[in-house]
C-alpha cells in the first residue's frame, strides 16, 4: 500500500490520520487472535466494569509473539511498510500490540492521554494503527491534531485511579478536556469499517467513548517505532514494563524483544 503526499503532509502536520484498509485482508485472522488472547489473557490484562453494568472494557498488551494470528498479520501486512512511509524511517520494529474490547453497553470510556509519557521510548518517528474489527460510528479513536507539538507532553494517569503515574507533576500539562472547548481543540474522528485504521504518532492526544451499540467493539492496535526511537529513563516504572530488559539511556531498543518487521 502507496500513501499519498496528503496523506504524509497530513500525517506529518496533524499527527493523525484515517487510512481505509490496511488491515482489510486481515479481519479474519486479528479476530481469531482476539477470540485467542480473551481466551488466555496475559499478566497484564485488565477488565474494567463499572457498577450496575453488564457490559465491561477488555485490555490488554504484549502478547503478539505468542499469538500465531498476530504474528502473521504484523509480518505480512503491509502496515511495516505503511509505517516507514509515515515516519520516514528505513526500518520499523514493533513495540508492542494491543486489544481492546468493549461489549455492547459499556459507559467507560477510553480517557484521554498521549501514548508517549508512559513509554520508555524516545523519538519523533513513532506510530501506532488503531483497527476496529467491527464497523464503529460512535466508538472509534478520537484523536486531537497538533498535539503531538504541544511543548509539553500531557500527565500521564492511572486510568483506574485517576492519580498521576509519575511524581514530576510540573513536567506535564494536566489532562485536557477537549470536548469542553471544541474551539481550541481539533478533535478528529471517523465512521470506520473492520479494518481501517487511525494512524497516529505516540505524542498524539486520544481517546474514546463508550460503546452503546448492540453490539462489541473489539479493536486491534499496533505500535511501531523507527529509526530514531531510543530507550529513555523514566522517573518511574513505565507501561508497559518489559522487566529485565537492561536498556540503558540511549540505547536503541533490543532487536530480541522488539523485532524489525521492515527494512529499505
Amino acid at each position: 500500500m502507496q500513501i499519498s503526499q496528503d496523506q504524509l503532509n497530513a500525517f506529518q502536520n496533524d499527527g493523525v490520520i484515517m487510512i481505509k484498509g490496511l488491515f482489510t485482508d486481515w479481519v479474519g485472522e486479528i479476530s481469531a487472535g482476539i477470540e485467542r488472547n480473551m481466551a488466555d489473557p496475559g499478566p497484564d490484562s485488565h477488565q474494567y466494569i463499572a457498577d450496575g453494568e453488564k457490559g465491561g472494557f477488555f485490555g490488554d498488551y504484549c502478547n503478539w509473539q505468542r499469538i500465531p494470528e498476530f504474528v502473521d498479520a504484523i509480518r505480512n501486512s503491509d502496515a511495516g511498510m505503511v509505517a516507514a512511509q509515515l515516519t520516514g524511517s528505513k526500518n520499523i520494529q514493533v513495540f508492542h500490540e494491543h486489544v481492546l474490547v468493549k461489549e455492547p453497553g459499556t459507559s467507560m470510556a477510553t480517557p484521554w492521554h498521549q501514548d508517549s509519557p508512559y513509554y520508555f521510548i524516545d523519538g519523533d518517528q513513532t506510530v501506532s494503527f488503531w483497527s476496529p474489527m467491527d464497523p464503529v460510528k460512535e466508538a472509534a479513536l478520537r484523536c486531537v491534531a497538533g498535539s503531538h507539538k504541544w511543548p509539553k507532553p500531557v500527565l500521564p494517569e492511572r486510568w483506574s485511579s485517576g492519580d498521576g503515574f509519575f511524581p514530576e507533576k510540573q513536567d506535564y500539562i494536566p489532562v485536557p478536556d477537549p470536548d469542553s472547548d471544541p474551539e481550541k481543540y481539533d478533535v478528529r474522528e471517523w465512521e470506520m469499517e473492520p479494518g481501517d485504521v487511525v494512524a497516529f504518532n505516540y505524542k498524539t492526544l486520544h481517546g474514546s467513548r463508550g460503546n452503546k451499540a448492540a453490539t462489541r467493539r473489539r479493536a486491534f492496535s499496533l505500535r511501531l517505532m523507527g529509526d530514531d526511537a531510543r530507550f529513555i529513563t523514566r522517573p518511574g516504572p513505565c507501561s508497559p514494563p518489559f522487566a529485565g530488559h537492561n536498556m540503558q539511556g540511549g540505547d536503541l531498543l533490543r532487536e530480541d524483544l522488539f523485532p524489525t518487521i521492515y527494512k529499505e
